[in-house]
């Protein structure tokens, strides 16, 4: 086994959604190990704070204000991005937003708000990175998915119907890229304890239901997805590509009865 097997040190590497929780932390685990990376979101404040407080001594950590829903305003961000490093090793397609109510009570705007930013802008934000990738004959793509591609929750139907899309168009740019020698795969959480998933998690119905349903018990956190995440960017990853790899604590793995044997 090689010293270099798992590094990604002197990578280029792009992250969408990256002012806070997953992104943000995934960012940091790319940028701790050496990586140059460039970070994007919505606003430039939240984003300028993040590069400055993710950035390690030595380090670059790069801000990029970018909307996710526009498909232009991405394809300039990933020529921008490889004519300031001269390439993108590794994208990460974190961006992500969700609304949680009845299917019934979803109106056009929400439903689009949600899709427009989850997958046409994850779609078109592959495809502007990619179109480089291609060129250069290299690259890895890391879309964040959701185990809600496995099995829906309910009450937020259009998330899980955008992350199911996910899964399929990781496969669909796996078969067309690899022979160009892109490799596209995506990283699935289950239950992370973000900032904005603890008012859900603290619910003691919710948080009981989670416990029983996750054979390893605890709720995941941001930092249990940067070694996966390294992993596929790295060259131990080399022949993995069009997979869809849950990191859930196991809630995947089965369905969980109520049933005690003693």
């Amino acid at each position: 086994m090689t010293n270099d097997l798992f590094s990604v040190e002197g990578q280029i590497v792009l992250v969408s959604g990256a002012s806070r929780g997953i992104g943000r932390t995934l960012a940091q685990g790319f940028a701790d190990r050496g990586a140059t990376v460039v970070i994007t979101g919505r606003v430039a404040e939240t984003l300028e704070r993040t590069a400055a407080e993710i950035c390690p001594p030595g380090g670059c950590v790069r801000a990029k204000v970018c909307d996710a829903a526009d498909a232009k305003a991405l394809q300039r961000l990933a020529d921008e991005v490889v004519a300031e490093f001269g390439r993108v090793d590794t994208l990460v397609n974190c961006a992500g937003v969700n609304k949680r109510m009845r299917a019934e009570q979803y109106d056009e705007a929400t439903y689009d708000f949600i899709t427009n930013i989850n997958i046409r802008g994850a779609f078109f934000l592959s495809l502007a990175v990619g179109r480089h990738m291609v060129k250069a004959k290299s690259g890895c793509q890391i879309n964040i998915d959701s185990l809600n591609s496995h099995r829906p929750l309910k009450y937020i139907a259009p998330y899980a119907m955008s992350k199911a899309a996910m899964s399929h168009m990781t496969r669909c740019l796996a078969m067309e890229w690899g022979p160009h020698g892109v490799r596209v795969n995506s990283l699935a959480p289950g239950f992370i304890a973000t900032e904005l998933a603890k008012p859900l998690l603290s619910n003691p119905k919710i948080n009981e239901w989670r416990e029983k349903n996750t054979p390893l018990g605890r709720p995941g956190t941001p930092d249990d997805l940067v070694g996966v995440s390294i992993f596929l960017a790295s060259k131990a990853a080399s022949y993995v590509t069009g997979q869809v790899i849950y990191v859930d604590g196991g809630t995947t793995c089965g369905l969980f009865w109520p049933l005690d044997v003693g």
